[in-house]
């Protein structure tokens, strides 16, 4: 089995996404002896944005698309940034939502073409976002990154530590549920 692992935060070790999508590489690696597992880091190496240069030169997205689409696994940290993803997960995105590879448009509309990939986001929130919570309007992470995956025919799984500048003693509680949650997941 192979496992694609993209984390996105600029925190480095600091990161609660970090540590919760490691987490789930854990939990499935001690499940799966003989994993396979690519590593992609893009906060420390972005891909460049859409761009007219981008489409005269395919080969970086080519790449992110073909790591995405040899994979059976995709596990993906991504904290909440002013309210939504981070801008280097916006451009692998863009790398892997390609007509005709991962979803292709039918009289009946959309149709994704990658159903049967399995993909696992950790996303992590500075505030309190969640359904019935005041601020729920503005969560654009978890309802953005379930739309995208949707599209192209995957409903990913996503565990979620919220309130994470709170203070202390909620960060600590948020990344011990999501923790929790992450060693709760099935194998395969």
């Amino acid at each position: 089995m192979k496992l694609l692992h993209i984390d996105t935060s600029i925190l480095g070790e600091d990161s609660v996404s970090r540590q919760v999508s490691a987490a789930i590489v854990d939990r499935l690696g001690g499940e799966n002896p003989g994993l396979e597992v690519r590593y992609r880091d893009l906060a420390a190496e972005p891909l460049p944005h859409l761009s007219g240069a981008h489409l005269a030169d395919m080969s970086a997205g080519d790449g992110a698309l073909d790591e995405f689409l040899d994979a059976d696994v995709v596990v993906i940290g991504s904290p909440m940034y002013n309210f939504s993803i981070p801008s280097q997960l916006k451009a692998w995105l863009d790398r892997i939502l390609v007509a005709g590879k991962t979803f292709r448009y039918t009289e009946q509309g959309v149709e994704g073409l990658v159903p049967e990939k399995r993909v696992i986001i950790a996303v992590s929130r500075g505030g309190l976002y969640g359904p019935d919570m005041p601020a729920a309007d503005a969560e654009h992470v978890e309802s953005y990154l379930r739309a995208v995956f949707g599209f192209i025919g995957i409903e990913p799984e996503v565990i979620v530590a919220e309130g994470i500048k709170i203070g202390v003693e909620q960060r600590g509680k948020a990344l011990t549920e999501a923790l929790q949650a992450a060693s709760s997941l099935r194998a395969a």
